[in-house]
């Protein structure tokens, strides 16, 4: 299992004013693997005026005949105004001990983050590679959150397609991203496959590197 989530990038944070926010100011999807439910994602909006907050948290917890087998965790916060990203602070934590603290703010000029590659000047108008932001299908180059750095990312629009989420059965937008890799991450970025009803992100699903079953990512609070 130590590869399942190497490269589970957190993609709940969204921009201001780019989305209806969820009525009840929360979204959550299921993490599911071999039809059995092994986490969860969970954000929660805060907003006031033109200043958007989010915090979103990612857990995995997989057992084996009750014992633990691998666990994941990540818990990051991003604030927005009027659809530019202000700041990030973020933790990581994978099965094998390595942990990330991410933090990031806009000076006016730049936007400075620090994460696994130290601290970097990044360009004022940097996005997160968070999947719920659907601007991300517009972009070149991201912010990836859970490890602190930059990835390029090339985005293929797939014919449109009819998915089943809460047995509604509802047209998507369908999508591939692909990212580059890191030096020091340790394996291939994996391929992604993004599902949205209109703007809003309903299911997604990878293939983690040296792994047969792929992990699914699905709404689980669904109404349409």
């Amino acid at each position: 299992m130590k590869n399942i989530i190497i490269l589970f990038v957190l993609f709940i944070n969204i921009p201001a004013l780019s989305f209806p926010i969820p009525s009840d100011n929360k979204v959550s999807f299921d993490v599911i693997r071999k039809n059995k439910i092994i986490g969860s994602v969970n954000s929660e909006f805060e907003k006031e005026n033109d200043k958007l907050k989010i915090r979103t948290i990612l857990e995995i917890k997989v057992k084996l005949l009750f014992i633990p087998a691998y666990s994941f965790f990540q818990d990051t916060t991003e604030t927005w105004v009027n659809e530019e990203l202000i700041e990030v602070k973020g933790y990581t934590d994978f099965e094998d001990e390595r942990e990330y603290y991410i933090d990031g703010r806009d000076n006016d000029q730049n936007f400075i983050a620090s994460g696994m590659d130290g601290e970097l000047i990044l360009d004022k108008n940097i996005i997160t590679l968070n999947y719920w932001n659907k601007k991300i299908l517009e972009e070149e180059e991201v912010f990836d959150t859970q490890k602190g750095i930059v990835r390029k990312i090339l985005v293929n629009k797939l014919d449109n397609e009819v998915i089943s989420i809460k047995d509604d059965e509802i047209e998507t937008e369908k999508y591939i991203l692909n990212a580059t890799k890191n030096p020091k991450d340790k394996g291939p970025f994996p391929e992604y496959t993004l599902w949205y009803y209109g703007d809003e992100l309903v299911k997604f699903e990878f293939l983690p590197p040296k792994q047969k079953k792929k992990i699914q990512i699905i709404r689980n609070d669904w109404v349409k």
